[in-house]
């Protein structure tokens, strides 16, 4: 198979992004909540720490495949009716040790037959499923290729853990790509990877356990890391961080973003965040993002914009990509709409 179909020009091969698709649960959990398991803590010191004001969460009933599925269907609607010859679902909590979560969605999304797999980097796994989708696309191996990212990660958490209970929520969100031509609108650029296991106990969800996570030390190697990688994904595409018009860094922590931001010279307008109202949401967070930036404006056609994540691993990772002109996201973008929780 060669990558054939391309729009503009006869260059190099590029993976191009050409549907997104978003799932968010409908229970919302507001910080008057969290605050009822964690005593001394109230509802403006989360908001102040974190920038989160709400959270989505998903019910007994819902699974990370469910998830997955409504995203990936909403991005395949979004994008071409073309075959998908690839899924790969980037998650940090599959439904099951064996078998994988992704062979499900594919069958669930009537795509029988199709390579599909499950990838975990926690909160960077959409960039890594990115660059896996990316090799499939420019190696000639498929023409169509869908990246889920989908986590239930919100009951790994500690109701008591002031570290962990107020930061997650639960989502999915999913881009569609062909295989296209370097340059053109929605075409990757490289994309950075990194890893490091000598810190692999500073964010762990142990066997039968809660997750654990050892803030500060977790706050400084994502600063740092998210702000070396972004530097370098600059680099790799010719960019300059004054050329950047948006930053889309993965939602864990509305301080860390911003110390990101300021390493990078990046000035809070282009910065595009969507912690708030739905909690950091691990792989789903950069494509929930990209869609309710998508949905209300801030992002539009031509404007250049920078990936990058952080997590437990410890995994990291950015790349680029000119933001092309699709049709209008599909699927919930913000958790306004939805039924707060009980409080």
């Amino acid at each position: 198979m060669t990558c054939s179909g391309t729009t503009s020009g006869h260059g190099s091969p590029a993976a191009v992004i050409c549907g997104l698709g978003t799932a968010l649960p409908d229970t919302v959990v507001p910080n008057t909540e969290i605050c009822a398991h964690l005593p001394g803590i109230t509802a403006d010191w989360i908001s102040s720490r974190t920038g989160i004001t709400h959270r989505v969460r998903a019910g007994r009933n819902v699974s990370t495949a469910d998830l997955a599925v409504q995203a990936g269907a909403r991005a395949l609607a979004s994008g071409e009716s073309t075959p998908v010859d690839v899924l790969v679902l980037a998650t940090a909590t599959p439904d099951h040790r064996l078998p994988a979560t992704a062979p499900e969605v594919a069958a669930r999304l009537g795509l029988p037959g199709i390579p599909a797999f499950d990838l975990a980097a926690a909160c960077t796994g959409l960039l890594y499923a990115l660059s896996v989708a990316n090799a499939f696309l420019v190696s000639g191996t498929a023409q169509r290729v869908l990246v889920v990212a989908a986590d239930r990660i919100a009951h790994l958490t500690d109701p008591t853990d002031p570290a962990t209970a107020p930061l997650f929520g639960d989502g999915g969100s999913a881009l569609l790509l062909r295989c296209g031509t370097v340059g053109e609108p929605g075409a990757l650029g490289p994309v950075l990877l990194g890893a490091d296991g000598g810190h692999a106990d500073a964010v762990v969800v142990p066997h039968g356990g809660f997750m654990r996570m050892r803030g500060p030390e977790t706050f400084h190697h994502a600063v740092t890391r998210m702000s070396e990688v972004s530097q370098q994904a600059l680099r790799a595409a010719g960019w300059s961080p004054e050329s950047l018009d948006r930053f889309v860094p993965h939602q864990a922590n509305a301080r860390i973003t911003a110390a990101v931001g300021r390493r990078l010279h990046i000035d809070e307008p282009r910065i595009l965040r969507h912690i708030a109202r739905v909690g950091n949401t691990s792989a789903a967070s950069i494509a929930l993002t990209l869609a309710a930036a998508s949905a209300d404006g801030r992002l539009c056609p031509g404007h250049r914009v920078l990936m990058a994540a952080f997590g437990a691993g410890l995994t990291w990772g950015a790349t680029t990509v000119v933001w092309p002109d699709l049709n209008p996201p599909a699927g919930p973008v913000d958790s306004s709409p939805r039924q707060e929780a009980a409080r």
